[in-house]
């Protein structure tokens, strides 16, 4: 079995599923059980950080956090996750997903970040992604994703917009290129 976690998805063109279109997933957990990631590039709509502060009664101290939230996934839409920099760990639970990334999924991150004591890079997202036993390995073999490495730049630097081109690049992909079908030799 290939391992993933740590890494990032590219969506292929014609996935077929208009959630991931055009997504870039940041896969924290991957076993024989299935997989859980992030989309890192879609960001929810009409939902900014300080309005998730507001509504948990967190009070930030000036300047005010007002970063974008993005859509995680599909599933579990109310939950919250903190994929961040590998300087930051809660006193509660942090998954280290890798030497560079960990991901929070308490309330104690967002209070930290309202404090300034956060990560030094964050995205926080809404919902999570999240495959069956062997449900990503066969959407992987039938050309629904692509793989490559998780960097800082490309998870926390590059511009949502760009995300999903800057990831088919760090491949040598050139996105124009890319076909929705798979072709059998």
């Amino acid at each position: 079995m290939i391992n993933l976690t740590g890494k990032l998805l590219i969506a292929m063109p014609g996935m077929g599923d208009p959630r991931f279109d055009h997504s870039v997933i940041f896969i924290c957990n991957h076993t024989s059980d299935g997989a859980m990631g992030l989309i890192i590039n879609k960001p929810a709509e009409d939902v900014r950080l300080s309005d998730l502060l507001k509504q948990l009664n967190i009070e930030p101290l000036p300047p005010h956090p007002d970063s974008l939230v993005y859509f995680g996934g599909p599933v579990e839409g109310a939950r919250g996750f903190v994929l961040h920099s590998q300087d930051y760990e809660s006193c509660l639970q942090t998954l280290q997903v890798s030497d560079r990334f960990g991901m929070t999924a308490t309330l104690d991150v967002l209070e930290d970040i309202a404090q300034g004591n956060g990560p030094a890079q964050a995205l926080m997202m809404l919902g999570y992604s999240g495959w069956g036993p062997g449900q990503l390995e066969a959407e992987i073999a039938h050309n629904g994703w692509l793989t490559t490495d998780a960097t800082p730049d490309l998870v926390f630097d590059a511009n949502e917009d760009g995300k999903w081109s800057a990831a088919l690049r760090a491949l040598g992909v050139d996105p124009l290129g890319l076909s929705a079908s798979a072709g059998h030799a």
